[in-house]
């Protein structure tokens, strides 16, 4: 059977080539519900079927953007990457997502796969280790937005969260509440800005308020699985915390884990707050105080700054945005008894 074509279509719905064109890209300014009907009847009676790379060869983009975020089992990249796909997928752009595991090597691979694709641009949680390519990129003007982390050295658009202020909102939180002996746990640092500006901002609020910094109350994890040995070790210093901030969802979530499998008791106990607001957070006992991010909206802000690139190729612009997060209060956070600390 021949390949139908586009006139094909366009004879069936009585209209031109160029007005079936218009509805296949989604112009629908000047084109009533009527003609459009027609048209989508027509394509379903044909079994019409557009020749996507041929398309892409034509007008040299193939309407289709690569993601990679940096770890799928966070539940801030599936919101972030729901607000890209939900954003593309009204302006007629395609999403292929890539989970880098904050991988280097993984990252890289995923770079170069993407390109090979010839995706018209690329939204990326980077690992920071890459840089090199990546100021190929934009250097030689292919669309790029960062998401969440900053990356040395290069200029490009991103969004990314006010995480100096939401630590040390969190942090004020425990402070006005009568917590002293304050402990984070997060992340290691390594060369990702968002740890550091989480850190920053815990080392900030504790001077603000004139409280020593102790070393003993902040913890780096390599691998999520010493949670346990390290949660302990804070548990089981002569002087414990009597608060517990955690600076992303894994931590937090592990964190529970075990406070919970050892008995401690939240907030009389430890006072906690988490990072990131997971829909089941607030179904805990006694339900999670944490910092919220505007993940979504980051999603949706990144894929409009990256279709944005991508249509004004020749701008040499760089939009930055720093969204505001929101300190969540609930019931893992209470006053300090008497005498604890």
């Amino acid at each position: 059977m021949a390949r139908v074509k586009m006139e094909d279509v366009a004879k069936l719905a009585g209209v031109s080539k160029s007005t079936v064109s218009q509805y296949l890209n989604k112009r629908y300014e000047y084109m009533s519900i009527e003609t459009r009907q027609r048209i989508e009847q027509a394509i379903k009676e044909t079994g019409y079927q557009r020749n996507v790379v041929a398309r892409s060869l034509k007008v040299k983009k193939t309407h289709t953007i690569g993601v990679i975020v940096a770890n799928i089992l966070h539940y801030f990249s599936t919101a972030i990457s729901r607000g890209i796909e939900d954003y593309c997928n009204k302006h007629g752009f395609n999403v292929i997502v890539c989970n880098a595991d904050d991988n280097p090597v993984k990252e890289r691979e995923y770079i170069e796969m993407l390109l090979a694709k010839q995706v018209d641009g690329l939204i990326l949680a980077s690992t920071n280790e890459n840089n090199d390519l990546l100021k190929k990129l934009v250097e030689g003007g292919f669309p790029l937005v960062l998401v969440d982390r900053k990356l040395d050295g290069i200029e490009a658009d991103g969004v990314f969260s006010n995480n100096v202020k939401a630590s040390v909102d969190a942090i004020s939180h425990f402070i006005k509440l009568g917590h002293r002996s304050i402990a984070l746990f997060s992340p290691a640092i390594k060369k990702l800005s968002q740890r550091k500006e989480r850190y920053e901002g815990y080392l900030r609020a504790l001077s603000q308020h004139h409280i020593e910094i102790q070393e003993q109350y902040i913890k780096f994890v390599d691998k999520i699985s010493d949670t346990r040995k390290i949660i302990l070790e804070l548990l089981h210093l002569p002087v414990p915390p009597t608060a517990l901030f955690c600076t992303n969802d894994l931590t937090t979530i592990e964190t529970l884990k075990v406070l919970k499998e050892e008995k401690v008791n939240i907030p009389s106990d430890i006072a906690v707050i988490g990072f990131d607001d997971s829909p089941w957070l607030q179904l805990l006992e006694p339900p999670l105080t944490t910092v919220v991010q505007q993940t979504y909206d980051m999603g949706v802000k990144s894929a409009e700054l990256l279709l944005n690139k991508i249509e004004n190729p020749h701008s040499k612009h760089c939009t930055v945005h720093i969204m505001d997060c929101q300190l969540i209060v609930r019931e893992s956070c209470g006053f300090l008894r008497a005498g604890v600390d």
